[in-house]
């Protein structure tokens, strides 16, 4: 192996070396040097790669697996079909897979100097060139704004900023006529399109719109056509603002000046980097943001792009890679598909540019290093340095709370993280229009693997068997549906009403949140107007405590009312049953939880009546034990349910979730706890610790100024948590009596 790559890499350097000779004699002349590369790829570090080559490892592995890639795909032949399909269907794969190769083939040409890689480029360009000049709109109609290339303008976007990549490496092998018929009949009519043709697609403030800012601006920026650029930074400006166009989830085109480059960074991030549609679509985000940032950064730096907004888009990584799991798996909020993780190439984009243009964080070299792999340009060169030099170090996650808004004002995410367990606890808006109607849900993880779910998005992306690719019909009528997750349900009805022009108005705010004790990391947020006239504060806790095999959960729900109603309480776990403290029934004939709202989506596999005040329920999961201890009333129904019905075409999975429901209330409180202990060993065929440590949960105090929590061990030993409701200052001290018990603390909880 290692003679095989010396082998390579002779072979590499003899090309250089004989490429840069005979360059001259091979490519056109009548150019003249314009200063390009100049977006991702620069000059000067075509020079230091090449300079280093051979001996940066990750760097040289990178380059040799990318060029393997490519040298199949000019063995194959340029195919430039004409458009037909939706997602993962052939033409649409293919043109998707022709953007990638354009733009590693112009990588390729400037690192190594063979000029194979500037005719194959030309050539396909040439192709598109010569289809685009007479190609209508797609012949999907789906979407609310079309593409050529593609059923959506989106995935047009896609292209053009990976495309302007490579014209840019190929800029100056071009004679000028070329580069005159090109941008012609194919650039600047592609970036029209994508921009004053598609307002209702360019003028908003989404992940959508960023792509399209980042594609008219790098075009624009190779070009050096200040129109495009400015239109990419400020958005459409002029008599195309008279247009008017719905997009598919009912929102409009921004007339007020919210729109372009710019206002994508200010509008959806947060001070602290979160990126208010969910780390799924931050991290698709993420590649237009970072490229586009570092042409920006490389072409006109005075305009100080990654100072913009206090450096929100280089914090933004950071928040990022804080919102995955221990496997690096993003957590799926709002519409995000599960499995997605920092391996992908947006996150080594992300990653690489954060690096070089940041504090140099040597936690990123660790993540790069599992990611094993590089960009085939200057920030890529920068990692691969340090890697070798040794700087890498862990990048350790810790518990964060990252605030919602463009202020920071309209909710966030924490995330509590203790040993092997991470809570995340949900309190953000509304999440443009990619968010889910789920106020104060949560999903728990241990060792990386869901233990409660959030079910994420109803969408088998880019498998064309399934919808052509796209969003499900499932998706509103359940993905997005507060039944959906681990929330409280109102009359079975979701938040909002279910429509987003309400839910996009409100948002929860944060308490408190207090991770300065180890032990007891807490996080507490209040949410209005999710239902009228009634108000929801949840309190969750991760304890570390001696009388546990693990740390565990503790979940506070007041609820009050000025109405009676029914309350709903799901959660969404995995495994096999194995054990309950109540009795319940199986019925011979499955039927639905309700009609709608995603009600329609459960059936009911069992029910059941609390026998005592609290109802424990236990499964078993990854050959582990989990227990949940819920206090509950006589009244309650305690519910087994599944995914799954009124699916005819099992678009959903079938998963399942324990119910506690609570009718004819007004003001009402659930609390429950959720431990992970003991194992079981199919080998030796021993269980561990398989119950639950808790004899007793109990509500023992509850007003509008404190909620007090006893919990009692089966060995007899109590615990106290105290949650202040109102005065949550670090600074406070707060005196209570509870039973002739005199207890005093400072901040906003207690735990003894």
């Amino acid at each position: 192996m290692v003679k095989i790559t010396k082998i390579f890499f002779l072979l590499l350097f003899t090309l250089v070396f004989t490429s840069c000779n005979d360059s001259e004699n091979t490519k056109s002349t009548d150019h003249t040097d314009s200063g390009h590369p100049r977006l991702i790829l620069t000059k000067q570090g075509v020079k230091d790669i090449r300079a280093q080559l051979g001996t940066i490892p990750v760097f040289d592995n990178s380059l040799k697996k990318v060029k393997e890639e490519v040298d199949a795909e000019i063995e194959a032949g340029i195919d430039t079909p004409i458009p037909k399909d939706y997602s993962g269907g052939y033409t649409h794969s293919r043109h998707k897979k022709n953007w990638f190769v354009l733009q590693k083939a112009g990588l390729l040409y400037q690192i190594l100097d063979d000029e194979k890689y500037a005719i194959y480029i030309k050539d396909m360009l040439k192709q598109y060139e010569k289809m685009y000049k007479t190609l209508p709109l797609h012949p999907k109609t789906r979407s609310y704004a079309r593409g050529k290339l593609f059923w959506q303008a989106l995935n047009d976007a896609n292209w053009l900023v990976y495309v302007s990549q490579a014209y840019d490496c190929i800029y100056d092998y071009l004679t000028e006529a070329e580069r005159n018929q090109l941008e012609t009949n194919l650039f600047r009519p592609f970036a029209d399109h994508i921009s004053v043709d598609s307002p209702q697609f360019y003028q908003r403030v989404h992940n959508h719109s960023t792509w399209g800012n980042a594609a008219v601006g790098m075009i624009g920026l190779v070009m050096d056509d200040e129109v495009l650029i400015q239109r990419a930074l400020y958005g459409i400006k002029g008599k195309e603002m008279d247009k008017t166009a719905k997009d598919d989830d009912g929102g409009f085109i921004n007339k007020d000046g919210k729109a372009g480059f710019l206002a994508n960074i200010e509008e959806p991030f947060s001070p602290d980097g979160y990126y208010n549609e969910g780390p799924y679509y931050q991290r698709y985000a993420m590649y237009p943001f970072l490229i586009f940032a570092t042409g920006l950064q490389n072409a006109k730096p005075d305009l100080k792009i990654f100072e913009y907004k206090e450096g929100v888009l280089l914090k933004s990584i950071n928040a990022l890679l804080n919102l995955s799991d221990a496997d690096g798996d993003f957590f799926p909020l709002n519409d995000g598909q599960k499995g997605m993780s920092y391996y992908t190439e947006a996150l080594v984009t992300a990653v690489d540019i954060s690096y070089k243009y940041g504090d140099k964080d040597p936690g990123l070299l660790s993540i790069a290093k599992k990611q094993n792999r590089v960009l085939l340009d200057d920030s890529g060169l920068a990692i691969a340095l340090d890697i070798k030099k040794g700087k890498a170090k862990p990048f350790v996650k810790k518990s964060i709370n990252l605030s919602d808004g463009p202020e920071g004002k309209q909710g966030g995410v924490a995330i509590l993280r203790n040993e092997a367990i991470e809570l995340v606890f949900k309190y953000a808006s509304q999440g443009s229009s990619h968010g889910h109607y789920d106020k104060l849900s949560y999903s728990l993880y241990e060792n990386g693997e869901e233990v409660i779910q959030d079910y994420g998005l109803a969408r088998f992306v880019n498998i064309e068997q399934k919808g052509g690719g796209n969003y499900l019909k499932e998706n509103k009528t359940w993905a997005k549906q507060t039944i959906a997750h681990n929330t409280v349900t109102q009359n079975e009805t979701s938040h909002y009403k279910g429509k987003y022009e309400i839910g996009s108005q409100n948002h929860p705010d944060l308490s408190y949140f207090s991770i300065d004790n180890t032990d007891v990391q807490v996080v507490s947020s209040k949410v209005a107007n999710t239902y009228d006239g009634t108000d929801m504060h949840r309190t969750m806790a991760i304890i570390k405590d001696q009388d546990f095999e693990k740390p565990f959960v503790l979940d506070i729900i007041n609820i009050t009312s000025e109405t009676t109603n029914r309350y709903d309480l799901p959660i969404y776990y995995f495994g096999q049953v194995l054990s309950t403290n109540f009795e319940y029934s199986t019925p011979k004939e499955l039927k639905t939880l309700g009609k709608k709202h995603g009600y329609q989506h459960l059936f009911v596999e069992g029910f059941g009546r609390p026998q005592k005040e609290n109802s424990k329920f236990s499964w078993f999961h990854n050959n582990k034990f989990y227990t949940l201890t819920t206090e509950t009333l006589s009244e309650d129904q305690l519910l087994f349910t599944r995914i799954g019905a009124h699916d005819p075409n099992f678009n959903l999975r079938r998963d399942p979730s324990f119910i506690v429901r609570r009718d004819n209330t007004t003001n009402t409180t659930f609390v429950s706890a959720i431990e992970s202990h003991g194992s079981y060993s199919p080998v030796t065929e021993s269980a561990v610790n398989s119950k639950s440590t808790i004899h007793e949960i109990k509500t023992i105090l509850n007003n509008d100024v404190y909620t007090v929590i006893s919990i009692t061990t089966v060995k007899g030993n109590n615990k106290i948590f105290i949650t202040a409701n109102t005065d949550t200052s670090n600074e406070t001290i707060h005196t209570l009596k509870i039973s002739n018990k005199n207890y005093e603390w400072s901040g906003p909880y207690y735990y003894k």
